[in-house]
């Protein structure tokens, strides 16, 4: 069967904004993991609540939070500084850099493992765990230091792959929602991916997706500039983004080597409509006739559902898995 899966992110709870401690922290976690085994989820996330800070919230950490306990950034920049990254094209999606790139990069005190001790023994459910791609962290960073892409790129890689060697999850996911809008870069964005998974224990995943602020599409592009990036990854499957874009996409993913088993994307997630459970099982009939069951590993969301409200994310879990059935059912 098809199994069922979250992209990562879940809206933070409220209590956990006003108090962030660690034990409101697991608290939180807690809450999660049942809403996702309530939900009846294959593989689960932490919903990387840790991750979140009220002063990036834009990002929900999936770049500070990975930048700032770097060794050789510095995180204060300077008035020209700030001007020379906002003049490079491809930086409106954030006010400012997360840090500018001084010297050479160190793991710090960036501690993968340790984060993911916090949930790891929280749930009997198969578990993944989920990191930013080397090549977006690189696209938001100021560098002073390397003067070229591929090395910041592959410096970051090295740093996230010796962390993630440490993490026993199910699923190690690498997320990507910068290429899509560089097509031109896929060799080196996939280079730097794969740089990180060979690091992972468990199922290598990567998740590509085009963006999501306040339920905006940040990068423009489409999946036929992207095949020959997604080729070039040395995963086991795909976390695709499907159900936000346009349908002649689907039956591009034919072409993806066959080896590269696929998920789709069946729930919005920058809508607050709750999908169907007969519209899910339509959308993963549709691409099951389109690229062949046997090639479809997992349904998801199309990406996190940080943005969304908790009473939308949870009823959108829930008809993923009903729709999943539904489809399930018809299908045998």
């Amino acid at each position: 069967m098809i199994k069922t899966t979250v992209v990562g992110s879940y809206p933070v709870p409220l209590w956990l904004r006003v108090m962030s401690t660690r034990e409101s922290l697991q608290d939180a976690m807690l809450a999660v993991l049942k809403t996702q085994e309530l939900a009846g989820l294959d593989v689960v996330a932490d919903g990387e609540l840790y991750r979140w800070d009220i002063n990036h919230a834009e990002t929900n950490g999936m770049i500070d939070y990975f930048v700032r306990p770097l060794g050789g950034i510095n995180s204060t920049l300077t008035l020209q500084q700030l001007t020379d990254w906002r003049s490079a094209p491809g930086r409106g999606f954030r006010a400012k850099p997360p840090g500018v790139v001084v010297d050479s990069l160190s793991a710090g005190s960036l501690d993968l493992a340790d984060d993911y001790a916090l949930y790891r023994d929280l749930t009997p459910l198969p578990k993944k765990f989920t990191v930013t791609s080397p090549y977006m962290l690189a696209k938001t960073l100021a560098d002073e230091h390397y003067h070229d892409l591929r090395e910041l790129v592959l410096a970051l890689g090295d740093i996230l792959q010796r962390q993630v060697a440490a993490i026993d999850a199910d699923v190690l996911q690498v997320d990507e929602a910068n290429v899509t809008g560089s097509p031109e870069d896929g060799a080196l964005a996939a280079e730097g991916i794969n740089r990180v998974l060979a690091g992972a224990q468990g199922e290598k995943a990567v998740h590509l997706c085009y963006g999501n602020y306040g339920g905006q599409t940040i990068q423009k592009g489409d999946y036929a500039k992207l095949i020959a990036f997604l080729n070039l990854l040395d995963a086991d499957h795909l976390v695709l983004e499907m159900a936000r874009r346009p349908d002649h996409e689907l039956p591009l993913l034919r072409e993806v080597r066959p080896e590269l088993k696929l998920g789709i994307g069946v729930i919005d997630i920058k809508d607050n409509e709750v999908e169907t459970p007969e519209k899910v099982a339509r959308r993963i009939e549709r691409a099951a006739k389109e690229l062949g069951a046997e090639r479809i590993a997992y349904v998801h969301p199309d990406c996190g559902f940080w943005m969304l409200p908790r009473s939308v994310a949870d009823a959108k879990m829930r008809a993923l898995v009903a729709g999943r059935n539904l489809y399930a059912g018809g299908a045998n």
